[in-house]
């Protein structure tokens, strides 16, 4: 035990010390709205160890903040706190795998501030990044889904009553949130929007139009894209991708509106392959790098744009119109450099197929160095940098990551989401620019959970069906759009025991001749009869992840490179970059502040102050 005097010098330090941290350093950079009506601030700012949040809720009671694995209560990380008689106070708490809400034995948050008003509650605490306490959540770079939810009396002797309605989910990146950037003001702007669209009485629409580019005179660069979500619809509309349509599209279909991904949905929305843009839920638009920009104007940039808007309605909200759209910054001003997009990962096909009741299933797509080779060495020999990636899955997504190699040596990912969220997707900025030389080789990485589904899986468009893609953001432009594979299909079906398929292939899926237990089958009812069991499930992943790879390798348009079609090996991957071990601290150690103070007390000017006292 410390001497009186010292402790009161302690006591004195700290508050000093606390008061200056501050006064200098208080700033929340990153803000959000978690609730669609405004009555649930969020701010926060983190360091290399610790993220700091500030709560304002419209409430005299209590308020709660939490991260979930999936966006449900089960088996989150929950802190609660409020003020009462002047007193803020908070607690830690876990909800247990019925929800059942428990006081965390380690206390891992820690109260900075609380205070009230009539009609608010504010209250600031701070975390370890990393507390390794199974009852709390890392935060790290993926996404995280964040519940939130309040009450109008505070935590009793009993604990916090329901909340009822007042509570929410929204996922969002608190360790790479981005930053909006002011776009000048009097920057030109035009708006793709749809116009009092009547939201189907569902839970999940897709809802695609098509629209012209604004027309100019003369090149321009958009600088930056931002959504444009009518009030009150914060929660309906989930995410807006915006896809480059064929140049030559008849004129007449714009404007022409229908569900995505219906049967009666016009054909010219399936000439809209290649994706241009995507925000999300909890994104607020995206900002080109000062020296980059995306053209328009020139005779080889869009021209024509479709618009899909995904409605999120699971309460079946009736007679609702929106008009929800984007808002694109342009300026006659150019940047430097012209901006492309490169699909990688899987090219979608009924071949990129997943068997049921896996609790995780590997994809692999190859953005092969014979595709790299080829284009970048004819167009850009030097390479080109990346700046930005979307990574890109379905509902059995749940983590990609961009893999980059170079001589067959793993460099660090270009980007990674170990919590992907099929509702959360946006373009994120990497915190330094990548190059990419000719010759180099990106894997993209996806794993999926098809536990509970009956039926295979198959590569498509619907939200049912999967993808495995990365979009990747770079300059200066080059003639390449897409740079993906495929597993080859003839390993795929020989290890269910497929011998022969029916010649001359006559119809789509193919059929099979042989053995007879297929025969007449299409080859995706020849996957969904095979006994799919976890051991055959994981065999079947091992092998396809080694079979040989048909290349897309594609520029602009209908044209190819030479390298399409080839079939390649899987590269032999020298090394494997692998995460960072984390080392826990014990519990029965100090708080790494509480140390920062006793080492700043040990310097001589500072004990020799606290001495003279």
């Amino acid at each position: 035990m410390l001497p009186a005097k010292y402790r009161n010098v302690l006591v004195l330090f700290t508050a000093f010390w606390f008061y200056a941290s501050f006064s200098h350093g208080s700033g929340f950079r990153h803000s959000t709205i978690l609730d669609p009506h405004g009555k649930y601030h969020l701010k926060w700012r983190f360091d290399r160890g610790t993220i700091t949040f500030e709560i304002e809720v419209e409430t005299t009671g209590y308020v709660g903040f939490g991260l979930s694995p999936n966006g449900a209560m089960a088996l989150s990380d929950i802190v609660i706190g409020g003020v009462t008689d002047g007193r803020p106070y908070l607690q830690d708490y876990f909800a247990d795998a019925k929800r059942k809400v428990h006081r965390d034995v380690q206390q891992n948050y820690r109260l900075e501030y609380g205070r009230e008003n009539n009609t608010h509650t504010v209250l600031a605490f701070s975390r370890d990044l990393l507390t390794c306490d199974t009852n709390d959540k890392d935060i790290t770079e993926s996404t995280v889904r964040v519940i939130w939810a309040y009450h109008s009396d505070d935590v009793g002797p009993s604990g916090p009553m329901y909340h009822g309605v007042n509570r929410g989910r929204k996922s969002m990146r608190l360790l790479d949130p981005g930053s909006k950037v002011n776009i000048t003001s009097g920057t030109d702007f035009f708006n793709l929007q749809n116009i009092n669209v009547p939201v189907p009485y569902k839970d999940t629409t897709y809802w695609c139009q098509i629209f012209q580019i604004q027309e100019v005179q003369q090149k321009h660069h958009i600088i930056r894209i931002e959504p444009l979500i009518q009030r009150g619809h914060e929660n309906l509309v989930h995410h807006i991708l915006l896809y480059q349509c064929d140049s030559n599209l008849n004129e007449s279909e714009l404007g022409a509106s229908h569900e995505c991904y219906h049967p009666n949905m016009p054909d010219s929305f399936l000439t809209c392959e290649t994706i241009v843009f995507a925000w999300a839920i909890g994104g607020e638009g995206f900002t080109y790098p000062p020296h980059v920009g995306l053209s328009i104007g020139t005779a080889i940039d869009p021209v024509y744009v479709l618009m899909e808007v995904h409605y999120d309605n699971p309460a079946l909200q009736q007679g609702v119109l929106d008009s929800s759209g984007l808002r694109l910054f342009y300026t006659p001003e150019l940047r430097q450099y012209d901006a492309g997009v490169i699909e990688t990962g899987v090219w979608v096909s009924l071949y990129h197929m997943l068997p049921p009741g896996m609790q995780e299933y590997v994809s692999e797509g190859h953005c092969t160095r014979e595709c790299l080779q080829e284009s970048l060495g004819q167009e850009m020999p030097n390479g080109v940098r990346v700046f930005a990636v979307l990574m890109h899955a379905h509902l059995a997504g749940r983590a990609i990551r961009t893999r980059h190699f170079r001589e067959q040596e793993e460099l660090q990912p270009l980007s990674h989401d170990e919590e992907f969220d099929f509702n959360f997707q946006e373009f994120q900025l990497l915190k330094e620019e990548r190059l990419l030389l000719p010759g180099d080789h990106l894997i993209t990485e996806c794993k999926y959970t098809t536990k509970g589904r009956q039926n295979m899986t198959w590569g498509g468009l619907t939200t049912r069906d999967e993808m495995c893609l990365s979009y990747l953001l770079y300059y200066p432009r080059v003639n390449l759009a897409r740079c993906e594979s495929l597993p080859e299909i003839t390993g795929q079906l020989k290890f269910i025991g497929v011998k022969e398929i029916q010649a001359p292939v006559t119809t789509w899926p193919f059929m099979i001749k042989s053995p007879k237990k297929y025969s007449n089958l299409s080859f995706t009812e020849a996957m969904d009869k095979y006994r799919w069991s976890k051991k055959r499930g994981k065999s079947f992943n091992q092998m396809v992840l080694q079979l040989p790879m048909n290349v897309r390798c594609s520029k602009w348009g209908q044209d190819e490179w030479s390298i399409q079609g080839t079939l390649v090996s899987p590269p032999e991957v020298k090394s494997e970059v692998k995460p960072p071990s984390v080392v826990c601290r014990s519990a029965s150690e100090p708080h790494s502040g509480v140390v920062l103070l006793f080492t700043l007390c040990l310097t001589y000017s500072v004990v020799q102050a606290c001495l003279s006292l």
